[in-house]
């Protein structure tokens, strides 16, 4: 594996990346299309079609990560438009931040729906795509909130701690068909998932690094996790959080 170069590899490959309309999605999907990658662009938001209009390679889709039909549209439109899947990148996620307390059922089912339901889902239909070629890539994008918590993050580190183990257990039953699922514990990156990204370059001073990473950081990582640079990575939380992780509060 020595000799093989990220963009090599990953030239000609086709993508399904959610959330891909903002953020960490949409910093995988600009670069997977740099390294000559066909993207399916997936968000809720309709506001990815026009994102993507002038980008050749990459195809949107307009869709709710958390139904099914969703996942089922985005893998037969990777077929339909590529003639294959080669990588799913579940990136869609929505956090609240609220004390149990004030919590609502609501609230927790919007939650594990996006952030679980729908990497679930996706990850499902993936696989079946995969599984007959006997080669592929899935990488979740989780959060330091996978194995960590702070108060009123309940729903989100719950979702987070699922996706974990759905990494682990997809890791364990697509490896024997040549597919690698691994998982990337994000720490605090300047998206717009809170509304204002200056509130996660703040909150991002108090990791060791000093500062919050900026979403192509994190699709550079995504990016080596679906190269196969990876190949010996299985059912990996791979923790990219600026030390957040390993730090002791002082």
């Amino acid at each position: 594996m020595s000799g093989i170069h990220i963009t090599n590899d990953l030239q000609g490959k086709v993508a399904i990346v959610t959330g891909a309309a903002s953020g960490i999605g949409r910093a995988t999907t600009l670069l997977f299309a740099e390294y000559g990658m066909c993207v399916v662009a997936e968000d809720v938001n309709p506001d990815v079609e026009q994102q993507y209009a002038d980008v050749e390679s990459v195809v949107p889709l307009v869709g709710d990560v958390g139904e099914e039909q969703t996942a089922l549209d985005a893998v037969a439109l990777a077929d339909r438009a590529f003639g294959r899947l080669d990588v799913l990148v579940n990136n869609a996620g929505t956090i609240v931040n609220r004390p149990v307390v004030d919590t609502t059922l609501d609230d927790w089912n919007r939650i594990l729906t996006t952030n679980v339901t729908g990497a679930f889902l996706h990850t499902r239909e993936a696989l079946k795509a995969m599984i007959p070629r006997a080669k592929g890539s899935i990488v979740n994008i989780g959060s330091y909130a996978c194995f960590q918590a702070f108060p009123t993050i309940s729903a989100y580190a719950a979702s987070k701690g699922a996706l974990a183990q759905l990494t682990r257990t997809a890791a364990l039953e697509g490896i024997d068909h040549g597919i690698r699922v691994n998982a990337i514990g994000v720490g605090d990156t300047v998206t717009n998932i809170l509304g204002d990204p200056n509130d996660l370059a703040e909150h991002g001073k108090g990791a060791p690094i000093g500062r919050a990473a900026d979403p192509r950081e994190i699709a550079n990582a995504v990016a080596f996790l679906a190269s196969d640079l990876a190949s010996y990575a299985v059912g990996a939380v791979w923790m990219l959080d600026g030390g957040m992780s390993v730090a002791v509060p002082n």
